[in-house]
């Protein structure tokens, strides 16, 4: 994983609730194994009309949005089945950053996991993130070192020390685990 500090982006508003993960990656799309190549499925069902052409009405086809980075969202965001195919396809697609009231618990996680910070902020607080990004192109920075969001205003965001840490580092539960590899082999060899 790529470590993660301060980031700055080009917001894309998603102006719906309870938007699942079959909607963020649809299930026929899962037969990849490798984490890449699933950026070019996302929201595949909205992006696209039947014959597989460009939607022109939804958002991430507007021209206004091409590389925007961080997803502002609605209520429980990422409900659905739990696969984590849904943050790999929003990675891969581009964003880094994902601002919404609630999330789906396992969601939630996975995109933490993966190097995708899940930033939980006040309903109110949203819906005028959400409100400006449709009016206007508008780019915020987030330090997850400060815990803060400013783009012409200040938004502080709380997360687990411990998720924070990783994301920081760059790491993933797997790198973490080979960082005791020496206490592991020790503990193995007096074992036996």
């Amino acid at each position: 994983m790529q470590p993660f500090n301060t980031f700055e982006g080009l917001v894309c508003p998603i102006d719906r609730i309870n938007v699942d993960t079959d909607q963020i990656i649809p299930k026929q799309f899962l037969k990849r194994v490798e984490r890449q190549g699933f950026g070019q499925f996302l929201f595949y069902n909205w992006r696209f009309d039947q014959d597989g052409k460009k939607n022109p009405d939804f958002i991430l086809n507007q021209p206004k949005y091409k590389g925007a980075s961080i997803l502002v969202a609605r209520d429980n965001f990422g409900c659905g089945s739990s696969r984590e195919h849904a943050p790999w396809a929003l990675q891969d697609y581009g964003f880094k950053v994902i601002i919404a009231p609630s999330f789906a618990d396992i969601f939630y996680n996975n995109c933490q996991k993966n190097g995708v910070l899940t930033v939980i902020l006040d309903p109110r607080k949203v819906d005028r993130l959400i409100r400006a990004s449709q009016e206007k192109s508008l780019k915020l920075t987030v330090s997850l070192e400060n815990q803060v969001i400013t783009g012409g205003f200040e938004e502080h965001f709380d997360i687990d020390p411990y998720k924070k840490k990783m994301l920081i580092q760059g790491l993933d539960e797997i790198a973490v685990t080979m960082s005791y590899e020496d206490e592991i082999a020790a503990f193995e060899k007096q074992r036996a």
